[in-house]
């Protein structure tokens, strides 16, 4: 079987590197994996990285190539891929990740195995550990601070409804079509909806492992939470099935502390303060949780307080996205002429 790695990046010469040599390592035929590098128009030596990728590699693979994303998004950069690529089967890497020498021979076993869709557990990991990207990391990482996506939480093999590093038979996207390019970051919730509505089935297999790596600054954890809140907001618009009720918890919890407020402030603090006791006890006991995972630094004692940052971050771009709605709507409708 003939498998397309494809890769999406923009400004990533920092981790690119490191995962062009993990696509090096792996086990499974190099003559048989084609290599198809998509560059968002980067600023830095993201593109020259790929270019020499291909000249120090082109006759170890199948094929070797580097496209262009003028859109920059990352569905816009799979549609480039899904538009070049040549192999049977195709999987997504992300560009700021990292992959074991047996992935791709992995995901192979298991769509050889009679499944069309696959994919696998995706622990996060840093870059330099310190002890506060390890607190960070904490955060990330623990159900009360992300979420409950089979991806995040090692479980049996199994079908689910979304993958992170999906490998795709090449019938999938004959009969579903391409990505949503509205969609900038939930646009593999979206596709695997339609896959699904299609009568495919995604199989999680814990024997394929790949690794994402972690935010290592708070700003750059909140900004990413908020984005991924604003999207989800937007996607209701588009297609509201797609998505999960875990999704929307922290916009509730946003919503709460301001209905609540609004009470408080009208003399009936009761609802207010029976939330945040609510809360706190959550964030007390999963913060105690936290503690029994590892050596404690000085840093995990932020733990009570980033948790909270990280959910209203979260429902506040839920809120705002909910609220851009009908500007978005309108936007879109202009570029589409």
């Amino acid at each position: 079987m003939i498998i397309t790695v494809g890769v999406i990046a923009y400004n990533e010469k920092k981790s690119l590197g490191s995962l062009l040599k993990d696509i090096c390592a792996q086990t499974y035929d190099h003559k048989k994996i084609e290599v198809i590098l998509v560059d968002g128009n980067s600023t830095d030596n993201t593109k020259k990285i790929m270019e020499t990728f291909k000249k120090n590699n082109q006759k170890d693979f199948y094929d070797v190539k580097v496209l262009s994303n003028p859109k920059r998004t990352q569905p816009c950069g799979w549609n480039v891929v899904l538009n070049n690529y040549s192999g049977d089967a195709v999987v997504r890497i992300d560009a700021h990740a990292s992959i074991p020498s047996n992935f791709i021979e992995k995901n192979i076993e298991t769509l050889s195995g009679g499944e069309d869709i696959c994919g696998g557990f995706r622990p996060n990991i840093i870059d330099s550990p310190t002890p506060w990207k390890e607190t960070l990391l904490l955060v990330e990482t623990s159900m009360f601070g992300s979420s409950i996506a089979p991806y995040r939480r090692q479980q049996g093999k199994s079908y689910v409804n979304s993958l992170f590093h999906g490998a795709y038979k090449r019938e999938v996207f004959d009969k579903v079509g391409f990505f949503n390019e509205s969609l900038v970051r939930t646009e593999d919730n979206e596709i695997h909806h339609r896959m699904q509505q299609a009568g495919f089935k995604l199989c999680f297999n814990p024997e394929i492992i790949s690794y994402q790596h972690t935010r290592n600054s708070l700003k750059g954890m909140i900004k990413q939470k908020f984005g991924n809140g604003k999207w989800i907001g937007l996607t209701l618009s588009v297609s509201p099935k797609c998505l999960s009720y875990y999704h929307f918890v922290p916009f509730l919890f946003v919503m709460g502390i301001i209905f609540c407020s609004i009470f408080a402030c009208f003399g009936y603090p009761l609802l207010l303060e029976i939330l945040l006791l609510l809360y706190s006890m959550f964030d007390f006991v999963n913060t105690v949780s936290c503690f029994t995972m590892r050596d404690i630094h000085f840093h995990y004692f932020l733990l009570p307080f980033l948790f909270p940052l990280m959910h209203i971050a979260y429902g506040v771009g839920t809120l705002v996205g909910i609220f851009q709605i009908p500007f978005w709507k309108k936007k879109l409708k202009k570029e589409n002429g």
